[in-house]
């Protein structure tokens, strides 16, 4: 919820398999957000992404993604693309401990540096890469350093204080997306729960956990706001209350929809030409982006490189580069 609360409406938003949070602070309704997690038609996926594909265009919530540091790329990418369109967007890539020690972790850093992308890469530690802590699989447990080297600069914050988080990302969206340079944070933070739901949890204390209870983000905030007279005991209890009626309402909405339809299985696979409304592409020996009307140019001006020696050939500008 920090996170999110600094991001603007036209900023970027991605995510990892432990999304669900994410997709309802982002805005996206929690029908729709339980209906995915059922696989019903109604959900923000259409039913197709489940748990870990919750996706929601209209709110730029670009997912959700199953594989470990998948996404880092594809969150370079959007960065990018805000780059050639000119607009000062910026995209907030979430991961977990464990995605820094992906090869896509430093690949993508590194790009982000080199290219100058407005992104913030925003690392949830919540100390286990699914049951191996974090001393056993990262020989820098500051995961706020590992990025320096690529020339990414980090910053650390309390992942359990909202507010912390929230000052903190504020700040890295604001250099990225006036210094137009990427950033990360590492938002130290706990899961109470296992990886999934076989994971025994012998590899931790019971003590453990309740320690890191004792400092829950949604306690220790309604206490704030408590002590600073914002909220009484009784609102606070209402708006669980609240909270808590609509899960279930979400809960019912899931149940009644329908699932997608048989019929529908090969939707959705496969980019139609009159999907496409236009195409870019860029030539490093001219400057600015080249933007094509026609699905169909794309495919002629990548015939025509390849002929002519691709990445090095010569083209017209009008009909885009390489």
């Amino acid at each position: 919820m920090g996170a999110t609360q600094a991001l603007r409406d036209s900023d970027y938003l991605m995510s990892t398999y432990r999304e669900h949070g994410q997709a309802l602070a982002r805005g996206t309704p929690a029908r729709e957000v339980m209906a995915e997690l059922f696989g019903k038609a109604t959900g923000c996926s259409g039913g197709r992404g489940g748990s870990m594909h919750l996706f929601d265009l209209d709110r730029r919530f670009l997912g959700g993604y199953g594989i470990v540091g998948g996404s880092l790329p594809l969150s370079a990418g959007i960065a990018l693309s805000s780059s050639y369109k000119g607009t000062d967007d910026v995209t907030v890539s979430m991961l977990g401990d464990g995605a820094t020690n992906q090869g896509t972790f430093g690949e993508t850093m590194n790009l982000a540096a080199l290219w100058d992308l407005p992104v913030v890469f925003l690392v949830i530690n919540n100390q286990f890469g699914m049951g191996t802590a974090i001393e056993r699989h990262s020989a820098v447990t500051d995961l706020s350093q590992k990025s320096g080297g690529y020339g990414v600069p980090g910053s650390r914050c309390d992942g359990m204080d909202v507010l912390a988080v929230h000052a903190c990302v504020e700040r890295a969206i604001r250099a990225a997306r006036e210094d137009r340079r990427p950033q990360l944070v590492e938002a130290v933070t706990y899961r109470y729960r296992g990886h999934s739901m076989a994971d025994p949890e012998e590899y931790r204390s019971r003590e453990e956990v309740e320690e890191w209870r004792r400092h829950d983000p949604i306690e220790t905030f309604g206490d704030r706001l408590k002590e600073g007279g914002v909220l009484s005991a009784d609102e606070l209890e209402r708006l669980d209350a609240e909270a808590m009626a609509t899960i279930d309402d979400a809960v019912e909405f899931a149940d009644a929809s329908p699932f997608p339809e048989l019929d529908s299985l090969y939707d959705d696979i496969y980019v139609l030409s009159e999907q496409i409304g236009a195409w870019w592409s860029i030539d490093e020996r001219s400057p600015g982006t080249h933007r094509g009307e026609r699905e169909r140019e794309a495919g002629e001006v990548a015939s025509e490189l390849a002929e002519a020696g691709a990445a090095y050939a010569d083209t017209d500008e009008e009909k885009g580069g390489n």
